[in-house]
């Protein structure tokens, strides 16, 4: 059902759609429509169908059977996973190749000097449709928030992450009816994400879209489609809402599946008694058992039993940055730098793009000297290194081949086990065991993966963007592996749930060189900032303290004090001691990380008592000694 606050008529509707792989069926009499100005989060494990969806209502891709049909004049954008781009031509041309018709419009409206009246009313709807006389701005606007490369650069010469952002602004430009995205979040920095977020949630457009980010999953979608066993299930809201409702959903199932196994428990004796079906009501008894008997049980959901191998023991000096710095040619891309690592701690880096993460990564890998500074690494400190680019697969070996590479067991610890058992861990059963690579999906492949590497052991795992890619389900055994890592992790991610579950610190780079190390994890951090800055915009908005007024000339006759204000001198260092017991109390209580998991929000408003105490210490101080000094005077 559509939801309340969209319009009842249907923009896209993809009905009773199948597809298969050889034997793999991943789309099974799939349907689902899609409405204007929802936004659509697909969810599933990797190899589901996700990506082939998505292909096939973007029109790039032909179910085996089953339709798709559009709203009359739907202007689509799609981002796909694999995309293209004209390598041979600029960043802005592949952009602006995302408004081609848009383009086209305005040029003939512009220049055209035969355009009849319906033909110029036409055009003029289209663009205005399209915000077409803003184009130029907004490409600007899409290139800066989205850090896409300068316009004059060669398409060729891009990294993977700068095409991608330039995919992204092709997509987004000519503000489609219905968006298309497939993991936009990969390769964005926090910024980037952020403002994506905002882009999305004011747009007046559809959107359908895969993405491993929780917390974009839970701010944007409007309703959640998993697809499971080639089938679409429909939940309204977003990704929160989608956990309470499958786990209920698998209730209910479960509770069916016990009661048709009980039915059929009960029926098997008196069909197999062979009773003829002489009366109507035997018939209809008998019709009923194969009915039940004929109908598919639910899909048991199977998660990867991923355990990282056992790490060798860590010395006392696992890794140590010392007053580390680099430059980039003259530039400082950070300085001053002191880390230490230690065992058992998952460490994370953030950071928009191009700011030196991947350098900090590889001075503590040893590949790289520090311009500044020292990098010490311990004596039994072993590396996994795990880079954006990963490894390279062969397409043409199975998964075994590729895995196995020509050995039949796997060291793990202490301990070695069979290849076949290791890849069971990653979900892959005895059938997908021997199948080649390259008849993988793009989350298989991924799995493949991290089998390849993790195999390698070694006590200091650092992977750079390990979520890119990777379905929910595959994200949180890789969580819970990292959790449990008796050696120490260095990652670095853009996936904010992500750092969340597994960072014990988080080393972030803020910009212009400045680089800071915050206890606990990314949304700890983010607060801490956020409340620093809005103690530091209310201290800006706060009106000037009026200068005092010149002190009267002093009488010949020293004042006394009054009674009143020996009572209050008397009290003094108690009414003190009592004040800053208060300022230590609520200082320790904004220390400490945990406080952060449940009263986040209280933070600024807390910043703010503690900037109050804190001036009020500092009176209560300035009245003591004015008030001792008028007792001294007098005696």
């Amino acid at each position: 059902m559509p939801p309340s606050s969209v319009q009842t008529d249907a923009i896209l509707s993809a009905s009773e759609l199948s597809l298969s792989f050889g034997r793999h069926a991943i789309l099974d009499g799939a349907t689902l429509a899609l409405y204007a100005g929802e936004k659509v989060g697909l969810v599933g494990r990797n190899g589901s169908g996700k990506s082939s969806f998505l292909r096939i209502v973007a029109g790039d891709e032909r179910p085996d059977t089953g339709t798709v049909s559009r709203k009359q004049g739907l202007v689509v954008g799609y981002l796909p996973q694999e995309f293209q781009l004209d390598d041979s031509a600029t960043v802005d041309a592949n952009i602006r190749a995302g408004a081609a018709d848009l383009i086209a419009a305005i040029e003939r409206y512009e220049t055209a000097h035969d355009l009849s009246e319906s033909e110029s009313a036409r055009l003029l709807s289209f663009i205005d449709h399209g915000d077409g006389w803003q184009l130029e701005s907004r490409i600007e606007l899409l290139r800066r928030e989205l850090a896409a490369p300068p316009g004059d650069r060669l398409v060729a010469h891009l990294s993977g992450g700068e095409k991608r952002r330039v995919g992204l602004c092709r997509a987004l430009l000519s503000q489609p009816d219905l968006l298309i995205l497939d993991e936009p979040t990969n390769h964005l920095d926090a910024g980037a994400i952020a403002w994506l977020e905002g882009w999305l949630a004011d747009s007046n457009g559809a959107c359908l879209f895969v993405t491993h980010d929780r917390y974009f999953l839970d701010r944007i979608a409007t309703r959640i489609v998993e697809l499971a066993d080639g089938r679409f299930f429909s939940h309204e809201g977003n990704y929160s809402d989608y956990l309470i409702a499958k786990a209920d959903r698998q209730e209910r199932d479960q509770n069916a599946e016990h009661k048709r196994q009980r039915f059929l428990s009960r029926e098997i004796e008196w069909v197999r008694a062979g009773v003829k079906a002489r009366g109507t009501k035997q018939r209809s008894r008998i019709d009923n058992f194969y009915a039940v008997k004929a109908q598919r049980a639910p899909e048991k959901e199977l998660d990867m039993e991923l355990v990282i191998p056992p790490p060798p023991p860590l010395a006392n000096v696992v890794v140590e940055l010392a007053e580390t710095g680099h430059f980039y040619d003259r530039d400082p891309l950070f300085l001053g730098l002191d880390l230490e690592f230690k065992a058992g701690e998952c460490v994370g880096v953030v950071g928009p793009n191009g700011v030196g993460k991947t350098t900090l990564l590889k001075l503590i890998l040893g590949e790289l000297e520090p311009t500044a500074g020292s990098v010490r690494i311990g004596k039994r400190t072993e590396f996994n290194y795990v880079d954006q680019t990963r490894l390279a697969l062969d397409e043409n070996k199975s998964v075994l081949e590729e895995v196995s590479q020509g050995q039949d067991s796997v060291r793990f610890g202490a301990e070695t086990i069979s290849v076949r058992s290791y890849l069971q861990r990653f979900l892959f059963g005895n059938e997908r065991i021997n199948d080649r690579i390259g008849n993988l999906s793009g989350g298989e492949k991924n799995r493949v993966l991290l089998a390849k590497i993790l195999r390698r052991g070694g006590n200091f795992l650092v992977l750079d963007e390990p979520t890119n890619d990777l379905d929910l389900q595959t994200l949180r055994v890789l969580e819970e592996a990292l959790i449990n890592f008796g050696g120490t992790a260095l990652v670095v991610s853009h996936d904010r749930w992500f750092l969340d579950r597994v960072c014990d610190r988080v080393v972030v780079f803020e910009g212009n060189g400045r680089v800071t190390v915050n206890e606990g994890n990314y949304s700890y951090y983010l607060e801490k900032r956020r409340a620093a800055e809005a103690v530091a915009a209310a201290a800006a908005k706060a009106k000037p303290v009026k200068a005092a007024a010149p002190a009267a000339p002093a009488p010949d006759k020293p004042k006394k004090l009054k009674w009143k204000e020996e009572r209050e001198l008397e009290v003094m260092e108690e009414t003190i001691h009592t004040a800053e017991a208060a300022v230590s109390e609520l200082e320790a209580k904004l220390n400490d990380p945990s406080f952060y998991i449940e009263n986040a929000a209280d933070a600024p408003t807390l910043i703010a008592d503690l900037e109050r105490m804190k001036a009020e210490v500092a009176a209560l101080y300035t009245r003591w000694e004015e008030l001792d000094a008028i007792r001294a005077a007098a005696e």
